[in-house]
């Protein structure tokens, strides 16, 4: 079998210290081999007692992880430098989000495995530019865009993973290259605020960036709003509703319902708990529940956004009621947190989070156990296994697909549907419609507003220049024949 260098995470990592039986919080490991026994002991570096760390560094900074990623090479021996570097971006980190360094390591252990495969040393920076390792990878990384193997999105985040590596060692005076691992070049870029001003940003680039390029097709069939996500029509999303209600699973109904209707994003609905549904509502009382979400609400938000989710009262009443259910209940007898207003209200049968919040996933856990992130996962393959086959063979549509953040834009061009209509009998501006939309899709620019607003403009567009210049070529055709 193959082996070639790789990340893992750990599901637990404490640094520690070498230390003598006598100093103070020492801890005995003890180790044997063949028969033969050895001890040795550590300390942590932070004091339980006092909460200082015994290297005098900042007492904020963290040495206990959980999924901590490691960077091995292809004998499975960790890659020294590049792990220091990693723990050196962490611990200056006062809220470090682990899958961003995860992705940093996968990007490492990617171009641990150029080196090895290539056997091209790392540190050795000779005259001749094109044999120096950051040029080589370079030159490898935009062979494989033009192959088609690599995404130019990809190559790009290696390649920025690979020059932040670089220029740390050189800064800790790890490395100081014979010759230069590349050129730099300064230059400012004009931009535009959300407020429409122009601003200048001076950056500095490197002659071994990978850049990327992004065109925007305004006759596109998905909309760009985090992500290229395509609406689902009024007949896709009664399926969609039919088929999980089929299935008989309340947690992925409700949570596609919370989609549909809301437009929230996944990790927003899956980290939602239960006291954010406990309020009791008497009929006629209010047509929605406004809840806050973001920083200091316990549920997570793209970015860490201040926003409000509109919850329909009936929706929320059902959440109401399935929180209070013996099946919610049982779900949460299952979890290490058992029976508390701060549980998630979305659990797995087995009483596991389906997505781990950010505050949460800054505490360490001792008993932590599992090798990945709780992001979701547990909805997607739900909707892979169960939820697209039982729609495509239910509604003869072979070609059937989605993804849950299609929801959010279900969700969008339904409301822009409504607000058009509106806008049609003139009951309300264009203006007052594009406002409405951008303030509960909780856009921060208008331009995204705008292309929910112009979607089916554009498809209708393009529907009216294909159908055109077809007749145009049959009658061609028929002239010709």
């Amino acid at each position: 079998m193959k082996r070639e260098a790789r990340r893992i995470l750990l599901p637990i990592l404490e640094i520690t210290e070498i230390a003598s039986p006598s100093d103070k919080n020492a801890i005995k490991v003890p180790l044997s081999k063949g028969g033969t026994y050895f001890e040795y002991y550590v300390r942590k570096k932070h004091d339980e007692v006092e909460g200082n760390r015994t290297d005098h560094k900042p007492s904020w900074m963290r040495s206990e992880f959980n999924l901590y990623p490691i960077v091995l090479d292809k004998n499975g021996v960790p890659w020294a430098e590049a792990n220091i570097y990693l723990l050196s971006r962490i611990e200056s980190s006062i809220s470090p989000t682990m899958s961003t360094y995860a992705s940093i390591a996968d990007s490492l252990a990617a171009f641990r495995r150029f080196l090895d495969e290539t056997e091209i040393d790392w540190t050795d920076f000779p005259s001749h530019k094109l044999k120096r390792p950051t040029y080589r990878y370079h030159s490898y990384l935009k062979l494989e865009i033009a192959s088609g193997r690599l995404k130019a999105s990809t190559a790009k985040r290696r390649m920025s993973a690979v020059i932040s590596f670089y220029s740390w060692l050189k800064q800790e005076g790890t490395l100081t290259p014979t010759n230069l691992p590349w050129k730099e070049s300064d230059r400012y870029i004009q931009l535009v605020d959300l407020h429409g001003f122009k601003f200048s940003k001076h950056i500095t680039s490197t002659d071994v960036s990978i850049k990327t390029t992004q065109s925007q097709d305004p006759y596109d069939k998905r909309i760009d709003d985090g992500g290229k996500l395509k609406p689902l029509t009024t007949q896709e999303q009664e399926w969609l509703i039919d088929s999980l209600i089929s299935l008989g699973n309340t947690e992925m109904l409700l949570i596609h319902l919370l989609g549909l209707v809301t437009g929230a994003r996944i990790q927003t609905i899956l980290t939602m708990r239960i006291k954010h549904v406990s309020a009791e509502f008497n009929s006629g009382t209010a047509d929605e529940v406004r809840l806050p979400a973001g920083p200091g609400t316990d549920i997570d938000t793209k970015n860490d956004k201040k926003i409000i989710i509109h919850i329909p009262i009936w929706l929320y009443k059902k959440l109401n009621i399935y929180a209070k259910s013996e099946r919610a209940k049982k779900r949460r007898a299952r979890s290490d947190v058992g029976e508390n207003e701060s549980q998630y209200l979305f659990l797995s049968v087995r009483g596991s989070p389906l997505y781990k919040s950010k505050s949460d996933s800054l505490m360490f856990n001792q008993s932590y156990s599992i090798r990945h992130a709780k992001a979701g996962q547990g909805v997607r393959q739900f909707i892979t296994d169960r939820v697209i086959p039982l729609i495509r063979t239910k509604n003869n549509a072979p070609d059937f697909h989605y993804q849950f953040h299609d929801t959010r834009a279900s969700y969008g061009m339904n409301l822009t549907d409504r607000q058009l209509e509106r806008v049609s009998i003139g009951e309300i501006t264009l203006h007052q419609a594009r406002e409405f939309v951008k303030a509960r899709m909780s856009h921060e620019s208008s331009a995204t507003t705008d292309r929910y607003l112009q979607y089916r403009s554009n498809l209708e567009i393009v529907s009216n220049i294909n159908a055109r210049y077809d007749e145009h070529l049959k009658n061609l055709v028929d002239i010709c024949l």
